[in-house]
Order: C-alpha cells, then structure tokens, then sequence
C-alpha cells in the first residue's frame, strides 16, 4: 500500500474556482491527503463545506488561525506538492514578487516542495507584459505553469487565459512529483533541474491509431487509445516545452494548451507531421499507423446482399511517416520512433526492433509489446507500459515499466 503524500491545492478568487473541486478529487481518489488553502476571494466562488467534503480535511484561509503551531509555516513545510489552481494575475504577481500576505503566500514561501500553477485569466490580463513578465520570473525559478488554454471565458469572451482541464492538471503535477522524487531531493532546486529540463524545446508528438476508411460508415483501424502519446505530451508540459500535437482517433483527453491537429487517416498524418515537422527539434511519433489501406473508398455502404457470402478488399501501402521524417530531418532534429509487436520471446522481440531501427533510421526506437497473452492486455488501451529503448546501432539504452506517464519520462529523458 502506497504511503499518502501530502498535497497542497491552493485556490485564489477567480471563476474558475469551481474547478478546483475536480482537482482535489482527483489527488483525493490517487490516494494523497489533500489540504485546501483557500484565499477570501477563492471562497466568493466556490464553499469551504464542498471544499472540505472532497478533500476529507479542514480548509484552512485564515493567516491568523493555529498561531499556536505555527500553521502559516508547518502546513509549507509538510507538502510534498502545492498546486496554484486557478491562479489569477494578481495571485501570479504576488508568488513572483515573494509577498505574503496570506496564508498561501506565506505557505509557498515556506516550502521547498514542487510548485504548480494553472493560470486563469482573461486574455488581455494574460497577455498583458506584467503578467508575462512575472510568468519568467517563476518558470526561470523551476515552477511548472500548466496552460492556460485557449477556449470560452467569463461571458462571451473567447481567447487565450481558460484555465487548463483539472485532469491535464492533475497529470502534470503527478509528473512533477515523480521526476522530483527520481531526482532524490524533494526541493525546487530539484525540479528547475529535472522537471524544467525541456524548457523552451518545440517537440511534435504524433499519438492515436489511424483509420482507413473503407465506405462512408466503416474503416479499417487498430486498437490504439493514444493514452501513451498523450502521457507523452503531459509529461513534456511538465518540463517545460512547448507541444505540437498530431492526434488520430484519441480516446482520452488533450491538454487544451498544446496545438492539436486532428487527423484520421495516416495520409493526413504523413502530410501534418511533415508540415509540422520542419519547426521541430523533437519528433516522437507514437502514433500506430496503419501500413496498408484500401486501394478504392466505396461511395456508398457496402451492402452484404452484393457483395455474397466474401468481400475482397485490395490494399495498398501507406507512406513510411517515420522512415521519411528521418531522412528529411534537419541537422541536430531527435526523431524518436515507436514499435508495437506482438512477439512474446524476449530475444526474438528485441531482434525485431533492432532490424526496424536499421530500416526506419531513427534515432531511438521504442519497442513495446501488445496484444492479448496470458489473460492480460498488453500496450494498447492499458494505463501501464512496458517497453524497451534502442538506440540508432541497436543497442538498449533504456528500459521502462510501470504507468504510462513514468514511461513518457523515462523516453523523454532521451533528449539532451
């Protein structure tokens, strides 16, 4: 049984408080005990008796309350993790300038554990040079930001400044964590070095399964969630780059804060991942892609009563993606591919992998199992992975196996 860590969610006065309820569930149901520091403005909002209901803790405002304890300094002290969320300008300016005036000022300026921040504003204040200013000053001292994204806000506004999904928010702070417990030292000194690694790097990730179409109502496809490619893209949040997204057929959600090109079919992901490609320093295709696909797309349904008792269907093959993004690529571009088998025999798995690197000339290539063996699912559609790293000459450089975000930093570790 996993040891409770103990996490901080802090929430200032903005609409999109009401969301921080969905967070504190989420670490609640992960297992953490979780503390609520609300400001006064937070609890304009959203009620201190929902706060304490999900979180199962007492919800603490005040500066004033426990002097006894010393509330104000051993609530930082004890955090294993605190998340900002939402974090409005005035509570963004106030972490970046040290003040604190509140309990969650003074609890951030007491603690040596990660910070995470969800900011949430509307466009103009997030665009605005203090608040870019000061958004600098806290990703230049290892503090992860997670979004904001792009979408509706308070009224009939639209734009940059909506606060990130909680389950986006959740994930990446789970990833801070974890790379901050990796990195042996629970401080953000630990963090601005590991979890902030990829700052500023543009990385293109490809995730989901294509579908080939085969009539206006059917498709040939395979049984890819794209839950590992978007781990992949959580866990590069986390550290700081920023994201371009390819995505086919996900069946889980997107950060909103990521660019996102949806594609279905895999001549729409060739032709996105080449265009996306060129202003890219790190291209991680994990999408499967189909290999073949019909020759000729039936304008109407197919019907059984004119096909008979068999339907033949000719294939024909598909562009070689990451074959191409790898003789194209420009001087000092990483492409990092995918292999997805179903050999169960270890020695016979890793040969296959070596002579698909050689073929492909990627720089690593992820080798992974999948399928159905031994009454368990292996790969696709699991929150688990278990995969092995090779490098350009074919030799094992990593090998990962646990959730599918320990494994998207285990392969983003590949980046230097």
């Amino acid at each position: 049984m996993k040891t409770p860590r103990t996490i901080i969610v802090g929430i200032t006065g903005g609409i999109a408080a009401y969301k921080a309820v969905n967070i504190v569930r989420a670490f609640v149901l992960n297992g953490d005990s979780v503390h609520v520091i609300a400001t006064p403005a937070a609890l304009r909002f959203v009620g201190k008796p929902t706060l304490e209901a999900i979180s199962r803790n007492p919800v603490h405002t005040d500066l004033y309350e426990g002097v006894a304890e010393v509330r104000h300094v051993a609530i930082g002290q004890g955090a294993d993790l605190i998340v900002v969320a939402p974090a409005t300008a005035n509570s963004i300016a106030k972490i970046a300038a040290g003040l604190a005036d509140d309990l969650l000022g003074n609890t951030i300026l007491a603690s040596t554990a990660p910070l995470v921040i969800a900011p949430a504003m509307h466009t103009e204040m997030w665009n605005n040079p203090a608040t870019v200013a000061n958004v600098a000053v806290l990703r230049s001292r290892g503090i992860t930001i997670v979004g904001p994204g792009v979408g509706r806000l308070t009224g009939t506004d639209s734009g940059a400044g909506r606060m990130e999904e909680p389950e986006t928010i959740v994930a990446v702070a789970l990833a801070v964590l974890d790379r901050v417990a990796s990195a042996g030292e629970q401080s953000r000194e630990a963090v601005a070095s590991a979890g902030q690694d990829l700052t500023g790097r543009r990385v293109l990730i490809s995730a989901g399964g294509t579908r080939e179409p085969l009539d206006p109502v059917r498709f040939l496809g395979n049984r890819s969630s794209g839950k590992q490619g978007v781990a992949l893209v959580q866990a590069a949040l986390a550290r700081g780059a920023s994201v371009t997204l390819i995505a086919a057929n996900l069946e889980v959600a997107v950060p909103t804060s990521v660019t996102t090109i949806l594609v279905s079919s895999a001549v729409e992901m060739h032709e996105a991942m080449t265009l996306a490609a060129d202003s890219a320093e790190v291209v991680i295709m994990a999408a499967a892609v189909a290999d073949y696909r019909p020759k000729t797309v039936q304008l109407g349904k197919i019907k059984k009563a004119d096909a008979g008792d068999t339907l033949t269907l000719e294939l024909v093959k598909n562009p070689d993606i990451l074959a191409g993004l790898a003789a194209s690529r420009k001087p000092g571009q990483l492409i990092i591919g995918f292999a997805a088998e179903t050999e169960t025999d270890a020695d016979r798995l890793l040969a296959l992998g070596r002579d698909k690197i050689s073929r492909k000339g990627c720089d690593f290539l992820v080798v992974n199992r999948v399928g159905h063996t031994s009454g368990a699912t292996e790969g696709f559609g699991t929150e688990r992975n278990t995969v092995t790293v090779l490098d350009r000459h074919g030799v094992i450089v990593n090998e990962a196996s646990g959730s599918k975000m320990s494994v998207a930093n285990c392969i983003l570790d590949l980046i230097r």
